[in-house]
């Protein structure tokens, strides 16, 4: 099925940051790209790209998940308490939603879900444009095992999306929400925002160290479908679902010990400008860092180099730092005997 999904990298095949994320407390993007954490005293988790290789999930095509393992409970949820793995979706990317107009249409997510703890979930959709959020609930029946789930929003004739790069839409799985967030009536159709009617019913996922939660295929469809109507997976290659995910952030990790990096040449007596290019055109102008160790050698003088971001595009960036040495002379930055280097480009929703 040759399509282009509004969920980006849906089946949890990239993960450029990294693969495990231990003892987290904090929201963030720390594993599977376009796939942030939201955390307000909940516990302590773990955060993997995990393969598979069994279940319900695999034999449907499906090699990595998002999974989240409880390593220190909260048995008794704070009111503020929160969890939840969400993915952002830029307003230009949902148009043919038609939101805000009679001819609105329906959306309809399709995913699988592996829980410890059976019992209700909410899945809610959060119109960051127009503040206004509707809610779903689904069921975890069995313990432990992969079920696919199809759960379908109804359409929204008020509020149109803004036809930009910024994000509209946040898609949020919840796993533990306190009272401030469930202590009213589930918001199941669209309306203004109400902290107490996001998530009531969903279950505490944080109230037990043997407690998991997992999330892989997930797809958005527009329209209403059932378990017998919804389209395929719409399975991407591997280099597509990565340039998709780098036009929000990307890691150019170094080849080998000594790998290539970027290039440039003395400006005048003390400044040296490297300038490199995006793999991708980016959402926006991104910042710039690095990881790792990296040599910025000049001539006949090497330093550190930082990545000073001094200039920024969607398409490349430049690096103004003092190096001391001969105005024209060549510049070259290469891994300094570090295979885990990375330069880092990050435009992230």
């Amino acid at each position: 099925r040759l399509v282009t999904p509004l969920i980006i990298n849906g089946d949890m095949s990239v993960s450029q940051r990294a693969t495990s994320a231990t003892s987290l407390t904090s929201s963030g993007y720390h594993t599977v790209d376009r796939y942030r954490m939201g955390y307000t005293d909940s516990g302590t988790w773990t955060q993997t790209q995990e393969s598979l290789s069994s279940g319900n999930a695999y034999l449907n095509g499906f090699r990595k998940s998002i999974k989240m393992d409880c390593t220190a409970a909260k048995s008794s949820l704070a009111a503020n308490s929160e969890l939840w793995i969400e993915q952002r979706i830029e307003g230009q990317n949902l148009q043919m939603l038609k939101k805000g107009t009679a001819n609105a249409e329906k959306v309809t997510f399709s995913f699988w879900a592996k829980a410890t703890k059976t019992g209700t979930y909410i899945i809610s959709i959060y119109d960051n444009d127009n503040t206004r959020q509707c809610s779903q609930s689904y069921t975890v029946n069995s313990s432990n095992t992969w079920e696919k789930k199809i759960v379908t929003f109804p359409a929204d004739t008020t509020g149109s999306l803004d036809n930009d790069n910024n994000y509209s839409f946040r898609i949020f799985w919840f796993i533990a929400m306190g009272s401030n967030y469930t202590s009213g009536t589930l918001q199941t159709t669209w309306a203004a925002f109400a902290n107490a009617n996001q998530a009531v019913g969903q279950v505490n996922g944080a109230d037990s160290t043997d407690n998991n939660f997992e999330l892989t295929g997930i797809q958005m469809e527009v329209g209403e479908f059932d378990s017998t109507t919804i389209p395929s997976f719409p399975f991407e290659s591997f280099e597509n679902n990565l340039r998709k995910c780098q036009r929000y952030y990307y890691e150019r990790v170094a080849e080998d010990a000594y790998g290539p990096g970027v290039q440039g040449m003395q400006i005048g007596s003390s400044d040296t400008m490297i300038q490199g290019y995006h793999p991708v055109k980016m959402r926006s102008a991104p910042s710039m860092s690095v990881s790792g160790a990296w040599t910025m050698e000049v001539g006949t003088t090497s330093v550190t180099w930082t990545c000073p971001s001094t200039r920024t595009s969607t398409t490349a960036f430049s690096s103004q730092q003092s190096a001391g040495n001969s105005d024209g002379s060549a510049a070259i930055v290469y891994s300094n005997n570090n295979t885990a280097s990375a330069i880092i480009g990050d435009a992230e929703l």
